[in-house]
């Protein structure tokens, strides 16, 4: 069973452009052994918000990052590390996440996993969670912490 989330906050997103900003500015304050998972429904924003992390992760602000959505998974090296984006919307069970290198990617990178819940029992019990809805052309986007990562919650004072 999971976890409640120790704290959340919640803030709006105006654009395409505030959500590319907020993903560059998580950037600068994850690192590698940690976990983001991006919830949301499909246009949510998800992958756009992976976009602007992932371009500040790299020092690349060119950088088209892909959907991983058919690859299942895609590895950048920046300064602060390697980051793995994956994106786990067609897995069918848990322990496919497995195979596509998820234990690798826990133990020495930055993961982006769009679509987490699909890991079910396999979540790591220390995470944030960045939750993307839109309500009625309102969007906005909130921010979960749970096990130890809530003892970095003071470091995003970004909302």
């Amino acid at each position: 069973m999971q976890k409640a989330a120790v704290e959340s906050e919640e803030r709006p997103l105006e654009d395409e452009a505030a959500t590319l900003a907020l993903g560059a500015r998580l950037a600068g304050l994850l690192r590698p052994g940690e976990f983001l998972g991006l919830k949301g429904p499909l246009g949510a924003g998800k992958t756009t918000l992976a976009r602007g992390l992932i371009r500040a992760w790299t020092g690349d602000d060119a950088l088209e990052p892909p959907s991983p959505s058919y690859t299942l998974a895609q590895i950048y090296e920046g300064p602060a590390g390697v980051l793995w984006h994956m994106d786990l919307y067609r897995l069918r069970t848990p322990e496919e996440a497995l195979e596509i290198g998820l234990e690798e990617a826990l133990a020495t990178a930055l993961c982006i996993v769009e679509w987490p819940e699909r890991l079910g029992p396999l979540s790591p019990p220390s995470r944030m969670e960045l939750a993307l809805r839109d309500d009625q052309g309102r969007r906005t986007a909130r921010l979960s912490w749970f096990g130890d990562a809530a003892a970095r919650r003071k470091e995003f004072g970004f909302l």
